[in-house]
């Protein structure tokens, strides 16, 4: 866990903003500061000097009437205390006011960038990101960014650029004070970082149990029609109930670390200035040092440990945004297709209008690998334009991940994919999303065709569906067939509206009767006679004699090596 990713400044471009704007703030900032100590000091000094006078002789001060101004000066000075005062406070209000803009224009940066990033993304590298995680880390997740910008950055950016500043000033005004402050000035930063390991601990405990629970309370959600039918949703009742509990114990922990951490940086940073006030203090009782001087370093001394021991504090706060943010970056750099080309040799290739395979589809040689592991292969077989293929095999030989392959979800690890012309498809889930039954046929084009999506969910039996017709969330409104078959709807109007060369279906009928089950194959069988490419993927039997070929894959042998004899066969119908 990182004080300040450089991640942050790259994929949200508001943070550089709100570091050079505060940066320069900042700088503002700490000139006021010296400007108001240097005033005030002054200002105090032409009060007392006269008194001390008055009472111990000129004799007797020695060095500590020093550089005074004489009380005429006081107006002056008064106002120029009071003006810096003024600049301080205005810079510090601005800012927060940058720090807490930018927190709403960086969490939309990312959040839009991660979601481009996951829309960019095939199904397969998302299938094992739990939809609990990612509305975690998109929500919640992102939303504890402001605390970090709120609270930490502002300290972070002074604790870089005041710092240093404040040192000097305290070098150039004293020698003796400026050494004492470098001497103990490092011990700061590393109970710093000591604590920080600590948080980090627990802080990522507390993270990972937020995200355990919100995922426990997304099944629950999903899944409680069925507690309810076998009368268990009491035992999840309790299970939601121990993992709150536990969720509270993990934050009560960061919060003992955080007041725990407070304390001992406020100790470390008081001990270091009542070290240096010690020396100055002397040196005035002794008539060594000016009395102006002496106020001035006093002045400026507990400036110079404010910002480092208030990142630390501010550190805390923000610890939570900065786990979320990590996730976010991990899922905004994750693999993408080209990143997984470049471990496998595989080709996926669109055919061109003259090529063999212009208007078909072509399987040579192709091994399928899930990590370093082959699961399925190699596959060699072709569809012509005008067929229906069926692709058969037991559950796990990796149908869908050739159909995955052809789309480009996958890169094979071996062989080459040749396809010709644009693809549509219908996965085994409907995948329909809140909106109208034609937005969800017509989903992704640009210029809908009412007349067109009308007669793909009339060849599917849906005439009885109007076009506007509105449905719910993920479809909901319609039953498990009617959503199957409007997914379908939506392969056939795509296949026609962009002149489609393949069609790919998995499990078209997995959810139907016989009769909407021959509907389907009429409309594969309607599809192939149209000069597609078609390619079925289905257990059931109907589906297989309806085909002009089955390819059965058989389920890859574990301990197979790469190269191995091909793993199907075909059965001409």
């Amino acid at each position: 866990m990182k004080p300040l990713d450089p991640r942050l400044l790259r994929f949200a471009g508001a943070a550089r903003t709100v570091f050079a704007l505060g940066a320069l703030l900042g700088v503002v900032r700490t000139v006021a500061i010296i400007a108001w100590s240097w005033f005030l000091a002054q200002a105090i000094a032409s009060v007392a000097i006269p008194v001390f006078e008055g009472l111990w002789g000129a004799a007797g001060a020695g060095r500590v009437a020093e550089g005074v101004y004489a009380q005429s000066s006081l107006p002056w000075l008064a106002a120029g205390a009071l003006a810096a005062a003024i600049v301080r406070a205005l810079s510090t209000w601005g800012m927060d006011v940058v720090a807490a803009r930018g927190a709403v224009k960086v969490k939309t940066q990312l959040r839009a960038a991660a979601l481009d990033a996951l829309d960019r993304r095939s199904p397969e590298a998302t299938a094992s990101v739990a939809d609990a995680k990612l509305a975690t880390v998109l929500g919640r997740g992102l939303d504890a960014l402001d605390g970090y910008f709120s609270g930490y950055v502002p300290q972070f950016i002074l604790a870089v650029v005041a710092t240093p500043i404040l040192v000097a000033t305290v070098l150039f005004s004293d020698l003796l004070s400026g050494i004492t402050v470098l001497i103990v000035f490092p011990v700061i930063p590393l109970f710093m970082v000591l604590i920080g390991l600590a948080t980090q601990s627990v802080q990522g405990k507390q993270w990972d149990q937020l995200q355990r629970l919100s995922a426990s309370f997304l099944d629950v959600v999903e899944g409680l029609p069925t507690l309810k039918i076998f009368r268990r949703e009491k035992r999840q009742a309790a299970r939601i109930s121990s993992e709150t509990e536990e969720y509270r114990s993990r934050t009560m922990k960061v919060l003992r670390v955080t007041f725990l951490s407070g304390f001992v940086l406020d100790l470390a940073g008081t001990f270091s200035i009542a070290l240096v006030a010690v020396t100055v203090g002397t040196r005035l009782v002794a008539g060594e040092f000016p009395l102006a001087l002496g106020l001035f370093v006093l002045l400026v001394l507990p400036e110079v440990f404010v910002p480092i021991r208030q990142v630390g504090a501010a550190f805390h706060d923000s610890t939570e945004g900065l786990a979320a943010s990590a996730d976010v970056f991990a899922l905004i750099e994750g693999d993408d297709t080209a990143a997984r080309a470049s471990r496998h040799d595989g080709v996926v290739s669109a055919a061109g209008a003259g090529s063999e395979t212009s208007h078909g589809l072509s399987i040579v040689g192709v091994e399928l690998a899930r990590g370093d592991t082959i699961v399925a292969g190699p596959l060699s077989f072709d569809v012509a334009p005008g067929e229906l293929v069926a692709l058969a095999g037991p559950s796990g030989a990796g149908k869908t991940s050739l159909l995955a392959a052809i789309l480009g979800f996958i890169v094979p690890a071996t062989g080459e994919i040749r396809v010709g012309g644009p693809i549509s498809w219908a996965g085994q889930q409907p995948g329909l999303v809140q909106g109208s039954l034609l937005d969800n046929v017509t989903l992704g084009a640009t210029d809908p065709d009412r007349s067109l999506a009308r007669s793909a969910l009339d060849q599917l039996g849906l005439a009885d569906l109007p076009l506007d017709r509105e449905l719910g969330a993920l479809g909901s409104g319609l039953s498990g067939g009617q959503a199957q078959r409007v997914s379908l709807a939506r392969a056939l109007y795509r296949a026609a509206d962009v002149n489609a060369g393949v069609l790919l279906l998995d499990e078209p009928s997995s959810a139907l009767d016989a009769e909407s089950e021959e509907r389907v194959i009429t409309a594969a069988r309607a599809e192939a006679a149209a000069g597609r490419a078609v390619l079925v993927v289905s257990h059931r039997q109907a589906l297989l004699d309806a085909a002009d070929r089955v390819v059965t894959v058989e389920r890859r042998d574990a301990s197979a090596q790469p190269g191995q004899v091909p793993a199907e066969s075909e059965a001409q119908l």
